[in-house]
């Protein structure tokens, strides 16, 4: 089934332009890194503000409501584009075990940022529960960065 979806998309109007433009996968590649670093920058500032590193004026939570935007906005523009990098080789991510991790983790730490850490903020000073959260986010995004390096690299 979900193969069948992977050739699908390859086959799509969208699939043959990703693989037929000579200069589309790179300048799509181009939007989904710049969207990731700002993503990744928000998070980052997010998870050491958890940490106690940084912001003492702010409280992680204060710091995550200035940043939802950006990390909102960096979001979309990195699943929309990460879905056209998708269709110009579906069937290689398909079978890459790196590609598979990285949805897994993407998947895991995004329910994480808006499922648990949206709680712990409305929990301001519990240090503890803060620092486990921030060290948790840090660890599965770097996972998903990891993993979406590895699969240029199979």
């Amino acid at each position: 089934m979900v193969l069948h979806l992977f050739k699908w998309l390859g086959e799509t109007p969208v699939g043959f332009f990703m693989q037929q433009s000579t200069y589309a996968f790179a300048i799509v590649e181009m939007f989904h890194l710049l969207s990731l670093t700002i993503l990744g920058g928000a998070i980052l500032l997010i998870d050491l503000r958890l940490l106690g590193f940084g912001f003492k004026s702010q409280t992680a939570g204060q710091l995550a409501k200035e940043l939802r935007r950006w990390l909102q906005g960096s979001l979309v523009i990195a699943a929309i584009s990460g879905i056209l990098l998708l269709a110009e080789e579906p069937i290689k991510c398909y079978y890459s075990p790196a590609f598979r991790l990285k949805m897994l983790l993407l998947i895991l730490a995004v329910l994480f940022y808006f499922g648990v850490q949206d709680r712990i903020f409305a929990r301001n000073g519990k240090l503890a529960l803060e620092r486990t959260a921030g060290i948790i986010s840090l660890a599965l995004w770097f996972g998903v960065a990891l993993s979406g390096r590895a699969i240029g690299l199979l």
